[in-house]
């Protein structure tokens, strides 16, 4: 059905929400993520020609699924700074260190989602707040819904991807070292990739 409009005397089209995967409808529920699945990443340009990728390897979170109303679900991520492993022993106790996040004074890294709504199909959008060093900002994440599946122990398990960029420097993480050809040692973009095998509560 239209709506009249008054100015033109014809009918607009009535804004329609995005079709919800139907995949996803029946999966209304409270979901724990399972970390040894699931894998939380980020890439840095390094010395202005390379990536650096590294993840966090302690962490826990839920989701809270509303299939029929997916702007009800919500999402929550708990993410121990010290867990930091790009690979190389001296890199990551730099990244601990007081240069960037502080882990001893600031020991986790916490997501808390504020809306969540449905883009079509199996694609979804995910903002909330951001805490890094005590300075909360809000990310939007983008996911992808890649399925459902009862695991052979009897777990009912959803499965999403996810990205998002940030600027590091907007929560107070600016170390950085000038190069002699010019730029920067380490790029203020910050990649996030999300890798999530949750696992439904009973």
């Amino acid at each position: 059905m239209g709506l009249f409009n008054r100015n033109t005397g014809t009918r607009t089209a009535t804004p329609t929400a995005p079709a919800v995967d139907p995949s996803l409808a029946a999966l209304t529920g409270t979901y724990t993520i399972d970390a040894a699945h699931s894998t939380i990443g980020f890439t840095a340009r390094h010395a202005m020609v390379t990536n650096v990728r590294g993840a966090f390897t302690d962490y826990d979170g839920t989701l809270v699924l509303d299939g029929a109303d997916p702007s009800a679900s919500s999402a929550s991520l708990d993410i121990r700074m010290a867990s930091v492993d790009t690979g190389s022993a001296d890199r990551d106790g730099h990244l601990r260190g007081a240069d960037f996040f502080d882990a001893e004074q600031f020991p986790e890294m916490t997501f808390r989602s504020t809306s969540a709504e449905a883009l079509g199909g199996t694609d979804y959008r995910v903002t909330g707040d951001l805490t890094i060093k005590g300075v909360t900002r809000p990310v939007a994440i983008g996911l992808e819904f890649n399925g459902a599946a009862k695991d052979p122990f009897g777990n009912e398990r959803v499965g999403f991807e996810g990205k998002a960029e940030i600027l590091r420097s907007d929560w107070g993480l600016t170390w950085n070292a000038a190069l002699e050809t010019g730029g920067v040692l380490v790029s203020d973009k910050i990649k996030l990739t999300f890798e999530i095998s949750a696992i439904r509560t009973a």
